[in-house]
């Protein structure tokens, strides 16, 4: 049983902690941001490095060295996205006259160059694991790639529960690109598809003729798609989730107290009102567009 709990317990507090450690980075002065984004880089080519390494190696050890080298790769772009690095060429609100496709090209151009680092990062992730025989660093990447494609597409269309809190001031302008509503008609298909992948995957890990290497790899996997899904679940049922990284935003309170807005007088920042559920009526045509996508897509939380 171990086998299985210490695998569930890791990935956890990896999801818990490291989101946390995100968000206060974030928080902190400006001045600080060079260095955070100068040290992630730093961790991040150590992640490539050591994915490269770890390869063929299929002891319980390689499993857990890949996953957190995954998940190291994966915080590179959290940390680049959140201080505005890597965003897109659109740092301007949603014009409120937008609808359908319009209003997708907006939000496209908001987040573009964070999309093509994505893909970037995914091939790198790949070179590096590339004819090796331990894959975990390779599905950790892609499980939460496909998972925040997911979420994106929901925040878009319309949930309960935007995390509006999560975004430091720079970043309030990509509000005005999510629709509130109590849900839109790709989140059941978003969650029932993830699901029956995460049950399918929890099946091949209790699979009788798999080793130990198996198990502990096939765990993390269905452990990240569990929590993708209970991600979805955070976006439109009405409780207070964020609270669980409350500990993460006491720097960016700090940091308010200290430093003026940087949206004050910033004449690219429109302060604009969350889409309503009536201006969000016409993107039915973009959930239908994306047919043969939805059924492979899943979650992220910020």
């Amino acid at each position: 049983m171990s086998q299985y709990l210490w695998p569930i317990a890791y990935t956890l507090f990896i999801w818990w902690f490291s989101t946390g450690v995100i968000l206060y980075l974030n928080g902190l002065p400006h001045w600080t941001f060079k260095w955070t984004m100068g040290g992630t880089t730093f961790v991040l080519l150590m992640a490539l490095v050591g994915l490269g390494a770890t390869r063929d190696d299929t002891r319980i050890t390689g499993a857990y060295l890949a996953f957190t080298f995954g998940l190291l790769v994966w915080a590179w772009q959290e940390v680049a996205f959140l201080l505005g690095y890597v965003t897109g060429p659109r740092r301007t609100g949603c014009p409120v006259d937008s609808t359908g496709w319009r209003r997708a090209g907006f939000a496209f151009m908001a987040v573009m160059h964070h999309e093509l680092a994505l893909v970037m990062l995914g091939a790198a992730v790949l070179a590096a694991t590339w004819g090796g025989t331990n894959q975990t660093g390779l599905w950790t990447f892609l499980i939460l790639w496909v998972m925040r494609q997911s979420a994106k597409l929901n925040v878009f269309l319309g949930v309960r529960n935007l995390n509006e809190g999560f975004l430091p001031d720079h970043l309030k302008y990509l509000q005005t690109y999510f629709t509130r509503r109590p849900m839109n008609r790709l989140f059941p298909i978003s969650v029932i598809a993830s699901t029956l992948v995460a049950a399918l995957v929890w099946q091949e890990a209790n699979m009788a003729d798999k080793d130990a290497f198996d198990i502990t790899a096939l765990t993390f996997a269905a452990t990240l798609l569990t929590l993708a899904v209970l991600e979805h679940w955070f976006l439109v049922l009405p409780l207070p989730f964020e609270a669980l990284w409350n500990w993460g935003l006491r720097s960016r309170k700090h940091s308010e107290t200290h430093e003026p807005s940087t949206t004050d007088g910033d004449p690219n920042f429109q302060a604009l009102p969350v889409v309503s559920e009536e201006a969000g009526k016409s993107e039915a045509s973009v959930v239908k567009s994306v047919g043969a996508g939805i059924a492979r897509t899943g979650c992220i939380s910020y």
